[in-house]
């Protein structure tokens, strides 16, 4: 039958032979899901297999003009559009059409698994492999929400457009969806990750952190919970990540071991699964292990001296290795490439990045600032000393710990003690994921502007608190869905 090539909702490519017919047979057609192994190998994908840290970096405030292109004009344009607040042209792996469509695939490879499960005549059976696609069907939903509608406000929510929130395979070609509102999509994915959550079976994984683990689960909901202001509950959470709710010895231990290591195993340890920090790892196709040391518009030295060269609040640098490849092309190791070739007789393949997305420290940060907003200063004070604790070399309480002079004296608040430890959340979190995209979300979640520059000096593009930039453009192929883009 004649072969269409079209860009769906749900999927980056798809090519159907026999339009319905085809979307009627089964994801794999190497197989039936008939069994409860065959509904765990389909929920491998079912979580997005793109990055999101190549366009999210390079807007925000961690990201500076150093003035040379160290790679070729085809990889830079993400980066460079990215920096410029401008809607990426490139659909190639590390733009937001590339996370949209693996996103939207992910959440197709959920919903087949969970229809699977409904059917079965012994659904008891699969009640770890539900658990898990209601959670990453919730997390691809909610990191689609937070990127490419408007961040949650509760002020705004219930009129602000978010983005269909998709509970069955697809069955037609080019079915009609709508956007909703932010709310509405934000009630789906606390139902999905509530009814989820519980059903979870970690030894059910033969790679438990590539999946969706009891903590990972719970870190989620953490992150969750605090972009939807419920404090309370980002608390509760992140006190069920680790037994007892101790995160403190599970903090990377940059001190005694991350700063001692060579080159090549600085550049392997931070994305392993045996990193009692990373909770939840993915491995997707992606050019940032090799790209992110050399973009144009990334670390530079101006943004290395304040957050990694100068004492911070604690009056004391952190420990990180800065390396210097050129001149002004600063970074930490972090990623490296995983190249699968596709011809043995030949340098042709696909780079994998291993990326975390959920860690340890994220759990404590989350925390902390959850206490901060109910008002329990000291249980965020004891939270951020804990992390300086692992991030100072000779660390000493006395010398080392936040204190109300010091946060008056750093940040110049007048005696506001709740501004001060926020703009330390913030900082801690800025040097703590540098290269992995996260300082993006802080950045809307505060409202923060930002204003990117020249190399030398001239304001080149900046994003007010409400410019509609902030928010990333549908891909033009949602159209055919029925869906608005966003306003520009």
């Amino acid at each position: 039958m004649k072969n269409i090539l079209k860009y769906t909702l749900l999927s980056s490519l798809l090519a159907f032979t026999g339009c319905e017919d085809y979307l009627e047979q089964a994801v794999d057609q190497r197989t039936q899901l008939n069994t409860v192994e065959k509904v765990s190998e389909l929920l491998v994908t079912a979580y997005p297999k793109a990055d999101y840290a190549t366009f999210t970096e390079a807007m925000s405030d961690l990201a500076d003009d150093k003035g040379v292109n160290s790679i070729t004009a085809e990889d830079v344009v993400i980066n460079r559009d990215s920096y410029f607040f401008r809607d990426v042209e490139n659909r190639t792996e590390g733009s937001p059409d590339f996370y949209w469509y693996s996103s939207y695939a992910a959440i197709a490879a959920a919903n087949h698994a969970l229809e699977t499960i409904a059917n079965v005549p012994n659904p008891q059976d699969y009640s770890a492999q539900k658990g898990e696609a209601l959670v990453a069907r919730a997390y691809a939903h909610f990191m689609l929400v937070s990127l490419f509608s408007k961040i949650y406000d509760p002020n705004t929510a219930a009129s602000d457009p978010g983005i269909p929130y998709v509970i069955t395979p697809e069955k037609v070609v080019f079915g009609q969806y709508e956007r909703r509102t932010v709310a509405y999509v934000y009630e789906q994915i606390e139902k999905d990750l509530l009814e989820g959550l519980p059903l979870i079976n970690n030894t059910s994984y033969r790679v438990p952190k590539y999946h969706f683990t009891t903590a990972a689960a719970h870190a989620f909901a953490t992150r969750f919970y605090l972009f939807k202001q419920d404090y309370a509950k980002v608390v509760e959470h992140a006190n069920q990540v680790f037994p007892g709710g101790s995160i403190g010895p599970n903090l990377r231990p940059w001190v005694s071991v991350y700063s001692n290591l060579t080159y090549r195993e600085g550049s392997a340890i931070y994305t392993q699964a045996s990193e009692n920090a990373n909770l939840l790892l993915v491995e997707a196709p992606s050019l940032w292990a090799r790209n992110y040391p050399i973009y144009r518009y990334g670390l530079s030295n101006n943004i290395a001296n304040y957050f990694f060269r100068s004492p911070n609040v604690t009056g004391d640098v952190w420990s990180y290795p800065l390396y210097i490849q050129g001149t002004d092309n600063i970074f930490i190791l972090k990623f490296r490439e995983h190249f699968v070739r596709t011809d043995v007789n030949a340098d042709i393949g696909q780079p994998y990045t291993i990326f975390p997305l959920f860690t340890a420290e994220e759990v404590l940060f989350n925390r902390a600032e959850a206490n901060l907003a109910l008002n329990n200063i000291e249980a965020t004070r004891a939270d951020l000393n804990l992390y300086a604790s692992t991030r100072i070399a000779d660390y000493d309480a006395r010398t080392h710990g936040i204190t109300n002079a010091k946060i008056n004296g750093f940040y110049n608040t007048g005696g506001n003690i709740r501004q001060g430890l926020l703009f330390t959340i913030l900082d801690f979190k800025a040097a703590e994921f540098v290269h992995q995209g996260m300082r993006w979300f802080d950045l809307l979640r505060h409202k923060l502007p930002v204003t990117h520059y020249t190399f030398t000096g001239q304001v080149v593009a900046e994003l007010g608190s409400n410019d509609p930039r902030r928010v990333l453009q549908l891909p033009q192929e949602v159209t055919l869905a029925g869906l608005e883009r966003n306003p520009r």
